[in-house]
């Protein structure tokens, strides 16, 4: 089963939150419903940016760069966001 790195984006409050995981259709509702609590504050939530993994490890290396200054500054520039 492969696994993703990935980035929601929450309009309302204008904040990006990145994380890893294996079904990301069943992360996203989980982050939506407040199962999460670092993210239930921010609720909703969009999914902006994924990528597919073949291994656990690298989908949290990437997430770990997502986290970096490099990586905000990639996702700043992908996604286009204020």
């Amino acid at each position: 089963m492969p696994y993703f790195a990935y980035v929601l984006y929450s309009q309302k409050y204008n904040r990006l939150y990145k994380g890893h995981c294996q079904d990301i259709q069943i992360r996203v509702n989980q982050h939506n419903t407040g199962q999460t609590q670092s993210t239930k504050p921010f609720i909703p939530w969009s999914l902006v940016y994924f990528e597919k993994f073949d291994t656990r490890e690298e989908a949290i290396k990437r997430e770990k760069y997502f986290k970096t200054a490099s990586g905000r500054r990639f996702l700043k520039h992908k996604l286009r966001l204020p």
